[in-house]
């Protein structure tokens, strides 16, 4: 269960980065290509979160795995959908809901929290 959680760690501080790099290029430099390319960065991660947490679900205990894994699957096809429909608003709005205030924790954190909390 520690890599899994160490892994999911990672992937939020690379979604971070990657918005946080997103909107220093649209901010800061104007550049909107660029930041519609670091969006889609984000969505990409997100998309293989599924994939690439695959090899370190036999770590996660049985009783847990189930839910891991739908979890896993629903930021994933969320993330593909919005890669699918090229919507850089919809991939900018990824792990947001829509009451989100700045500061607060994105879904994926919240996820990671919970199972930290659970352990």
């Amino acid at each position: 269960m520690r890599t899994f959680l160490a892994f999911l760690r990672d992937r939020i501080t690379l979604v971070k980065d990657t918005e946080k790099e997103a909107l220093s290029l649209l901010h800061e430099g104007g550049d909107e290509k660029g930041y519609r390319e670091a969006m889609r960065r984000k969505a990409m991660i997100l998309a293989n979160l599924s994939a690439d947490a695959a090899p370190l679900l036999p770590g996660v205990p049985m009783g847990k795995r189930p839910m891991i894994e739908h979890r896993l699957d629903v930021f994933s096809q969320s993330a593909q959908r919005s890669l699918d429909i090229g919507s850089v608003f919809y991939m900018s709005a990824l792990l947001y809901p829509d009451d989100h205030q700045p500061g607060q924790p994105n879904t994926l954190e919240v996820f990671l929290a919970d199972l930290e909390r659970d352990r």
